[in-house]
């Protein structure tokens, strides 16, 4: 009997409740069914009941294939008593706290009825993979991907997923002999109960997602449970970037409580026994040597002070598990970078078309506009709560902004209160159309040739089902321009 099979018979026949139908959902429903488990799916594009007829037709519509059907029932969202089920597994988009809990969260409560993320089911079922987590508001992906193409280079098998890619349930878990890099969401360590990594890594924190967690105190509060006490007995460490004072107090807090081996990182001072860059230089002062690494203002693909702090955590995440200086450095330099963030899609007469779709905030997009000159800025979509609120630094490095999406009227008043050059495309393609003719007509003026960039600060969901979707198609639309 397989791993999985015997957490199900353990379940005493007790179904599973899971909520949420994106892919990580989809995964976990399929994952227990196969294993013999009585699944209950719902989500909200889900009407409250369904005739027993059509459940087949409705489950096959959502991506279910004929097999996974025997062993999997719909949820009646009109139920109010949920005790009956094992718990319930919440897809980390469902509010879980603010604005206030989904119904199915409160009847969840009332039943006193554990509430859980796929990625904590997972490390009950499979508690013996080794686990390097990741989260922040920025940078999450990027390092996540960086720390897997690292180990790829030094030999080590590992997988990488949670927040980005590959949900968990499709992880192949024949060899738990290996590394698992997960990227976890502020929403998913909400819903992690007992899971924490044995390596965690606490990037950054600026403010985001407030309308899912009420204010920076419960936001922060939420990322800082990943650097809690872990099951491992080798490694239980805690890497720490200590820049802004949200991640200062965590790191404060951390080296007070004890509960782990804290590493601090930087990249505005120097730190005592950890890793930090000064002066574009990399420095690992882990044995207290202070070993000049190298100039990381060479890695092309990771170009910008934000990504400074990427490289100095995966850093340190490798040399936490041993791995030598120079292995790491090679893998640093031989990285390609991550698509949709600060990703240069093509080079036209000197002019760089870069997608950083994945820049959903406006510090996101700070960072790509912090180390850009000459930017033609295609901006908008879906707005936060601050929308463009703190660019006002970048004025210098934009030569004219393209505005796209439900956010137009809202920016243009932003752009007009600051007296800058916009323009009003709506759409993408027209946004890149303008840009493209705007930065070839101007690319002998004073400064070189520009940037077009896509950097939104903005969710898709008004025009696009992701980020990766519009960035996507900002690629195709780039790859077809003509010289």
């Amino acid at each position: 009997m397989g791993v999985i099979e015997s957490f199900v018979k353990a379940l005493d026949g007790k179904p599973v409740l899971i909520f949420g139908l994106g892919r990580s959902g989809m995964a976990s429903a399929k994952a227990l069914s196969d294993a013999g488990a009585n699944v209950v799916v719902g989500d909200d594009s889900l009407l409250s009941s369904r005739q027993t007829e059509e459940s087949g037709e409705i489950l096959r519509s959502l991506g279910f294939t004929r097999d996974d059907i025997a062993g999997i029932e719909i949820f009646d969202l009109s139920q109010d008593d949920l005790s009956k089920y094992a718990f319930l597994l919440l897809s980390p988009g469902i509010p879980f706290t603010h604005p206030q809990p989904h119904d199915v969260v409160k009847k969840a409560q009332n039943a006193d009825i554990e509430i859980i993320c796929d990625i904590e089911l997972f490390s009950r079922i499979y508690p013996d993979f080794k686990t390097i987590g990741i989260t922040g508001t920025n940078g999450k992906s990027t390092t996540a991907t960086l720390i897997q193409h690292i180990l790829k280079e030094a030999g080590y098998k590992s997988q990488l997923g949670g927040n980005i890619g590959t949900p968990v349930f499709e992880f192949e878990v024949s060899d738990q002999n290996q590394w698992l890099v997960l990227e976890i969401s502020s929403f998913q360590m909400d819903l992690c109960t007992l899971f924490r990594p044995d390596i965690s890594i606490v990037l950054n924190l600026t403010p985001d997602h407030l309308d899912r967690h009420g204010d920076m105190d419960h936001y922060m509060e939420v990322k800082e449970r990943i650097t809690e006490l872990s099951k491992s007995s080798e490694y239980n460490s805690a890497i720490i970037c200590s820049d802004d004072d949200y991640t200062k107090k965590i790191y404060d807090r951390a080296c007070e409580l004890g509960l782990r081996e804290i590493m601090e990182i930087s990249t505005m001072q120097s730190t005592s026994g950890g890793v930090y860059i000064q002066g574009n230089m990399l420095f690992d002062d882990i044995d207290k040597a202070a070993i000049n690494v190298g100039d990381v203002s060479a890695i092309e693909s990771l170009r910008g002070v934000h990504n400074y702090q990427n490289i100095a955590c995966a850093y340190a995440a490798m040399r936490r598990i041993g791995l030598a200086q120079d292995i790491i450095w090679d893998a640093l330099n031989s990285f390609a970078g991550l698509n949709h963030r600060q990703y240069h899609v093509r080079t036209i007469n000197g002019v760089d078309y870069i997608n950083d779709s994945k820049a959903t905030n406006a510090a996101s997009s700070a960072v790509a506009l912090g180390c850009r000159d000459n930017v033609y800025w295609i901006v908008g979509g879906k707005q936060k709560k601050n929308g463009l609120d703190g660019l006002e630094e970048f004025f210098p490095h934009i030569k004219h902004a393209f505005l796209i999406g439900e956010s137009t009227k809202d920016f243009s008043a932003w752009f007009d209160k600051y007296g800058l050059e916009y323009s009003c495309c709506n759409d993408l393609e027209k946004a890149v159309s303008n840009a493209h003719e705007m930065a070839q007509e101007n690319r002998g003026q004073p400064g070189g040739a520009g940037i077009v960039l896509l950097s939104p600060a903005c969710a898709s969901f008004d025009q696009f089902k992701s980020f990766e979707e519009r960035g996507d198609k900002f690629t195709a639309i780039v790859k077809a321009l003509q010289e």
